[in-house]
């Protein structure tokens, strides 16, 4: 599955803002999806995780609480809706994608299998 990521941009501490990606070239709805991010010098790591259907969610520690995902797949997208943006959340986020089972969400960056240009986000006074 082919994956695109948009919606990043700058943005001031304290603010919201929406990244999606959009897949296409397989059932999109027959992948676990998520997204994670990987900030200057740092490791790429896990940001958050959707079911296939949307069943279950999860989430790092350090957004849950302030990120939410959710998916379409009559839309073959996926979304990060991000509140309470914090200095420290800076960083290109990644879209993936990875085979699993039904129900199951996919909690490690070494699970997916596709992975998507990421989007950078900055927060930033």
């Amino acid at each position: 599955v082919q994956l695109q990521a948009s919606g990043g941009g700058w943005v001031q501490p304290g603010d919201s803002l929406r990244v999606s990606c959009v897949g296409s070239g397989r059932t999109f709805s027959d992948y676990g999806m998520g997204w994670s991010r990987q900030a200057p010098g740092k490791e790429r790591e896990f940001v958050s995780g959707i079911s296939r259907a949307a069943t279950r969610t999860a989430y790092a520690d350090s957004v849950k609480g302030r990120f939410t995902i959710s998916r379409d797949n009559a839309k073959n997208t996926l979304f990060l809706q991000m509140r309470n943006l914090k200095p420290e959340d800076t960083a290109v986020y990644y879209c993936a994608a990875g085979v699993t089972v039904t129900g199951a969400i996919l909690t490690a960056t070494r699970q997916y299998g596709s992975w998507g240009k990421g989007t950078q986000v900055t927060v930033s006074s």
